[in-house]
């Protein structure tokens, strides 16, 4: 846990006990502040008045008693219209943040030089976030992995000198996050998401641009517009990094080698090919991305390049469970919109495509030009209809509601085939049927697992 003692003898308002939220109040209490927390579930409240922390419903309460007011990212901040609980916050002119700051502001305090990698992008972050991770502790660095990926930010290990944290952030902690300004700032990507919560694209983008704002050292994207747009607004050391620039200062992936071109001259430092777990032209942009902030990091070569290979990758992310015969089974839950399903449908062919839950804007039409690969489709939960529509004559196609079923007929029509793939990439939400992408991926493999003759990949 990181207390944070800069919060010490003050009392904060917390809105959002799940994950993140309880344990941003545990982590407040235990720096001495004195938190007054809320939620819309009745058993959260229960859970966190058993450990000692004051509930209470904060319309009723007097903001004027409180310093900060520690806003869930799950909450809506602005659209599509602020929770009841924004304009309370700033009708009493108490300022609204999320954890991510109060790491930010302990960081500062205690530690202000401890190595901070932040990165951000539409697509590819938790794979970036994961790979340099791994790069730098097989570097044997201490690192602490957490925030939008697994472990909430303040459960990690407290900020020191030698001690670097590899942070990823979604759009709605950067935008809780006003003094955001990491060691190493990096934004992947940038395409339409979550635009329910932002309202515009230009505003989502300027969330986006928010984490590498203030970076000492820029790792940016360059293979969309949007991103490409960031680089003249940079202020620190930048490194480009993707598939589509080869200028002098820039980290570049081409025929699944990653090279970096120094005074115009390009130096490889790894090839990844035959490594599954950063297979498609999408993991070369994330591993472009993840050599540059190791180079930033000061990793030797040798080190970045054997860490690559070795690199078990991302559950839920074109993960490989294993295979029934020769087919084999891909977990792509991860993939919540059609941008992130499209580097798995670009990356496998003979497919036999599970895909549905909550719709985002757009649905899957920007797909069609793989329908080719798809050999069938089982749609399943509440995009089920529209989906159906979209993929019309071009894909034969069957409605299973459930990823029970779903996955039932795949194994049937797949059965003793010499060569396919059965792969689980929504390109939407889980909230209709599941709590969280992950519950979903979870769900998925244990399915798998069950099945018949199912041999499980090496590792998995």
């Amino acid at each position: 846990m990181i207390p944070v003692t800069s919060f010490a003898g003050k009392t904060v308002a917390l809105f959002g006990l799940g994950g993140s939220g309880f344990a941003t109040a545990l982590a407040l209490r235990a720096g001495g502040a004195h938190v007054v927390a809320c939620d819309d579930n009745p058993a959260k409240n229960a859970e966190a008045e058993a450990n000692g922390i004051e509930t209470a419903d904060l319309r009723n309460a007097d903001w004027s008693r409180f310093s900060s007011f520690v806003l869930s990212p799950g909450v809506p901040l602005t659209h599509p219209q602020p929770h009841w609980s924004v304009p309370l916050a700033r009708g009493a002119g108490v300022e609204i943040i999320g954890d991510i700051e109060l790491f930010c502001r302990e960081r500062a305090k205690v530690a202000p030089n401890a190595p901070f990698v932040a990165i951000t992008g539409t697509n590819g972050k938790s794979t970036t976030t994961a790979l340099v991770s791994h790069i730098l502790r097989e570097a044997g660095r201490d690192v602490q992995m957490g925030g939008n990926i697994g472990t909430a930010i303040l459960s990690l290990e407290p900020p020191a000198g030698n001690r670097t944290h590899v942070i990823e952030c979604s759009s709605f902690q950067i935008d809780l996050t006003p003094s955001l300004a990491p060691t190493i700032g990096v934004l992947l990507n940038i395409s339409p998401d979550h635009l329910d919560r932002h309202g515009t694209m230009e505003r989502y983008s300027a969330i986006k641009e928010r984490l590498v704002e203030r970076a000492a050292n820029v790792v940016i994207g360059v293979d969309d517009a949007l991103s490409r747009a960031v680089v003249p607004r940079l202020k620190g050391n930048v490194l480009r990094a993707g598939l589509s620039d080869r200028q002098s200062g820039s980290v570049y992936a081409d025929a699944h080698r990653i090279y970096v071109r120094r005074d115009g001259v390009p130096v490889q430092i790894a090839d990844l090919t035959g490594v599954g777990s950063l297979r498609g032209d999408h993991n070369a942009q994330n591993a472009a991305a993840a050599v540059a902030v190791a180079l930033f990091s000061g990793i030797d070569e040798k080190t970045i390049a054997s860490a690559l290979r070795s690199f078990p990758g991302l559950a839920h992310r074109m993960e490989e469970i294993g295979r029934r015969g020769k087919v084999l089974f891909i977990n792509d839950s991860k993939a919540t919109n059609a941008d992130s399903t499209d580097k798995a449908l670009k990356s496998f062919d003979d497919i036999y495509w599970i895909l549905g839950g909550k719709s985002k804007e757009g649905g899957i039409g920007a797909l069609a030009p793989f329908f080719a690969k798809v050999r069938k489709a089982y749609l399943i939960g509440a995009a089920s209809d529209e989906y159906a529509a979209a993929l019309g004559d071009a894909v034969p196609h069957v409605l299973c509601s459930t990823l029970d079923r779903a996955l039932q007929q795949a194994a049937q029509d797949t059965d003793g085939m010499d060569h396919a793939v059965v792969l689980l990439s929504p390109a939407s939400a889980s909230y209709d049927q599941y709590p969280n992408f992950e519950v979903r991926g979870n769900h998925f493999r244990e399915l798998v697992k069950a099945l018949p003759g199912f041999a499980p990949a090496t590792g998995a």
